[in-house]
């Protein structure tokens, strides 16, 4: 039986962006995932290549996919967009069970608070532990997790300096 998503993790940066262009340039999945695509010590390493169907992650439905090999595993996991709400928040969460080392199943997403100069983004995760070596993430999955929404969130505020 599939664990339920309790853990979590959650960043907030300040954007020097309107949330329509913060909005826009969050929904490109390759953004959002830029930093797995980069070999890094998070990821051992490592990168992983992203493909996306038609909808290109951009719509309601739509699923796209991170794979790649690290330490010699090969890792899949597919996401599928549950929720856009332009330009507020955009949800997404993984089908079926992901080949992830240090997190299992997850849902996550963005919010976008518009302020007077600017907006307030937060990047969330909630997570399981991976069904096939829990023990990594009880020992990594928290780094992780505040590693990958710390890197979108601090790679969206770079974007617009």
């Amino acid at each position: 039986m599939a664990q339920p998503l309790r853990l979590r993790h959650r960043t907030e940066v300040l954007v020097n962006a309107d949330a329509q262009r913060l909005f826009e340039h969050l929904d490109d999945p390759r953004r959002l995932s830029a930093h797995m695509g980069k070999p890094s010590a998070m990821m051992a390493g490592a990168a992983m290549a992203l493909t996306t169907d038609a909808g290109g992650g951009r719509s309601i439905g739509s699923v796209y996919r991170l794979h790649g090999k690290v330490l010699g595993l090969n890792l899949d996991v597919s996401s599928r967009v549950e929720e856009r709400a332009p330009p507020l928040r955009k949800t997404w969460h993984t089908v079926g069970e992901p080949r992830l080392l240090v997190v299992g199943r997850y849902r996550m997403g963005f919010d976008i608070a518009p302020l007077e100069r600017g907006c307030r983004l937060g990047v969330f995760i909630e997570y399981a532990w991976p069904e096939s070596r829990p023990w990594l993430g009880r020992i990594f999955g928290a780094a992780y997790a505040r590693w990958c929404t710390r890197r979108m969130a601090i790679d969206a505020r770079a974007a617009f300096p």
